[in-house]
This record gives structure tokens, sequence and C-alpha cells, in this order.
């Protein structure tokens, strides 16, 4: 077993093992609209803020498929977390598509939580040895814990027709935080806004938005060497779509501790788990569950494979994973959702953990990235024959 392996496999069974701390935070990272201090500890010494760091910098190095093990793991425990170490992980791999320096910089230490902002609301103004950055960039999950925050801007750039975007990575210090996030979903995440004024970016830490969405920046010592190459949007949807595969099973298993005694309400039935329509819808759920860690397996077995051969993936590959991930959340959603309908009135109880679950579910799978029709139409477009109509592959 080779040590990458090793690794891997320490850091998922560690998370494993911290499920029920995080579970019991649950409620605490929705009052206070962000993740407890202790969440953030644990999944430090965890070593899950190593996972996708490099080798060369001290990191762990993990691939995508242990990275994605670790998100649905914490997912299991609390959602919020779950979404913002899903944030934080790919944003932090992201980083190694970034020129050297850069990287030196972000990875100092072996370890580090990066945040972004992807929608480009800002803009870059060339000056002497880099850019200055301006903007705002709402919904920016981890900025609140983050240690760097990456953020999209468009720059206009001489001979070009129109503004191109770019991505640069700054302190998250740099960045003024509003208290904005008052939400009824992934409430945890504190996914409040995020505004730079005049900031400097030196040009290290600057790259064009087409080469990092395609895995092709330059000056970097990992470029198509490094079996990390994953492109820009599969490797934020895979994680993403191992957070709703975490929360339908943590639904399924706080469903399952709930049975116990509980009948049917207004039935004969004193034990709901012995009526056959429960048992029927039950069986549905898991198996939706499955399906959904099915279809991200193919994922991560793809994005790797292409990676480490230096294989670009194709542009139907790439629409199959956005059908892919868009048909697992899908499934997950309906998992909790079956999961919820079959608890009763006492669900709704902000006692029971399942309803915060099933909010955070139906909430994420909003995400204009994540949400099932947008992803299905691109996957069926391209199996059409037809052009996939979108610059986000």
């Amino acid at each position: 077993m080779q040590e990458t392996e090793k690794d891997g496999r320490a850091v998922i069974e560690a998370v494993r093992d911290l499920v029920p701390r995080l579970r019991a935070n649950g409620q605490e990272a929705e009052d206070r609209r962000w993740l407890p201090d202790e969440n953030i500890k644990l999944l430090e010494e965890a070593g899950v803020f190593r996972a996708p760091v490099p080798r060369k910098f001290g990191g762990l190095d993990l691939g995508v498929a242990d990275q994605v093990a670790i998100v649905s793991q914490v997912a299991r425990g609390c959602g919020s977390t779950g979404w913002t170490v899903n944030a934080w992980m790919s944003s932090t791999g992201l980083i190694s598509a970034f020129p050297d320096r850069a990287q030196e910089e972000v990875y100092e230490g072996g370890w580090a939580r990066v945040s972004g902002g992807f929608t480009p609301t800002g803009t870059l103004t060339a000056v002497e040895g880099g850019y200055l950055l301006n903007g705002s960039w709402r919904f920016n999950t981890g900025i609140r814990g983050a240690d760097w925050n990456i953020a999209a801007a468009m720059v206009e750039l001489p001979g070009h027709d129109q503004p191109e975007e770019f991505y640069a990575v700054a302190p998250a210090s740099d960045f003024s935080v509003a208290d904005d996030w008052h939400t009824s979903s992934a409430a945890g995440t504190g996914s409040s806004t995020s505004t730079a004024k005049d900031l400097f970016v030196p040009s290290h830490r600057v790259v064009d938005g087409v080469a990092i969405l395609e895995g092709t920046t330059g000056d970097r010592w990992n470029a198509g060497l490094h079996g990390r190459d994953y492109g820009l949007i599969p490797y934020v949807m895979a994680p993403s779509l191992a957070v709703y595969i975490g929360l339908a099973q943590q639904a399924l298993e706080l469903f399952a501790e709930r049975a116990p005694g509980r009948g049917i309400a207004y039935t004969a039935w004193t034990e709901q788990a012995e009526h056959p329509h429960v048992q029927i819808q039950v069986g549905a759920a898991t198996n939706k569950i499955a399906a959904a860690e099915g279809l991200l397996d193919r994922i991560t077995t793809l994005m790797q494979d292409r990676a480490d051969r230096a294989v670009e993936v194709t542009t139907a590959e790439k629409a199959a994973i956005r059908g892919h991930v868009g048909y697992g959340i899908q499934l997950a959603k309906e998992a909790v959702e079956i999961l919820y309908t079959l608890s009763g009135a006492s669900v709704i109880q902000k006692s029971v953990a399942l309803q915060r679950v099933y909010r955070d579910t139906v909430g994420l799978a909003l995400h204009g990235l994540m949400t099932p029709v947008t992803n299905l139409e691109v996957h069926g477009r391209v199996v059409l024959g037809l052009d996939p109509n979108t610059f986000f592959l």
C-alpha cells in the first residue's frame, strides 16, 4: 500500500470517529451562524486541512477519491461543516494550479484553509508588479475561518474586445466580511459577503480563468506531472456531491435511531418499522443513496485516471460529470425527502436533528452550479450532439 493511500485511510477513519461529535454540535453551528471552534480544531487534528496540499510542501497529497470521502464523512456529522470543508478542500487544492511562488506562500506549513468567491463580481486593474483588486463576493463559504481567499474578477487586457476573467488569491484577512448570512439552510457555513478595496495582489498570485478551468496554467513545478490536475469545475463539483450524500446518510441514520417504539399516529400501528410501506420507502431511500455513491465513484475514477495519465478530459466527459453530479444530488435529495416525510409531525421540532438535515439538503440543492435541472440539461445536450451551451465545464 502506498504512503498516500495509508494517509487517506487514516484521515477518513479519524473523521469517521468524529461524526458523533460533529452531529452533537450541529445546533450550535446553526445558532451562531458559523462553525463551532471545536469542529475546526478536531478536523485540523485529524489532518483534514493537509489532505489536498502537495507532499512537496508537507501536505498529505490525497487523491480526489479520498478527498471526497473525507467530505462525505464530515457531512454525515454536520451539513454546514461538510459544506465548509468541501469549499476549503477544493479551493486549497486549486492553489496547486497557481505559479510556484503562490503555492509556496499558501502551502507554507503543510496545510491551509482557502475560501473562494468564484463569481466574477470584482475587477483587477494592472499596476506595477501586480493588480489592484476591488469588488464584493456573496456566498463566500468558509471566509470566516480561512487563511487565504480566491476571488474571481474581470480584467481589461490590451487588444481584447471584452474583459477576461482571472482568479486572484490573497490573505483572507485583507478582505472585510459582512454580517449578512441569515438563512434557513446551511446556516452554520457563515457564507457571508467578502469585500476588497484597492487590495494589491502581486502578479504571481493572479492567473487566467480559462487556464485554471482547463488546468493549463504555467510557471509551476507540477504542470502536467502531478496527477492532481483535475480541472476547476469537476474538482469543485465532486466533493460537493459528497456533501449531499453525507447528508442523506445522516438522515438515514437519524431516522433509524428514532424508529424503535414509534407508532403511526391515528392508526393501530405501534411500530412504524413493521409497516410494509415504511420498509419499502426506507429501502428506496437506501438505494437512492447507494446509487448516488456509485455515480460519485464513477466521477472520481474518471478524474483520477485522466489526471494520472495527463490526458485532458473531453467535453463529453465533462458534461457527463455535470450530469452525474446533478442526478446524484437529485437522488440524495429524494432520499432525505422520503425519510423526512416518514418521520411524522414531530420532526419539525428544532430538537430533532433530521429537520436541519432536510433544510440543509433542500437549500443546498438550489445552488446555481449544483441544481439537478441545469446539470442534466448540459449532459443531455451533449448526448444529443449539441454544444453544451456553457463555459462551466
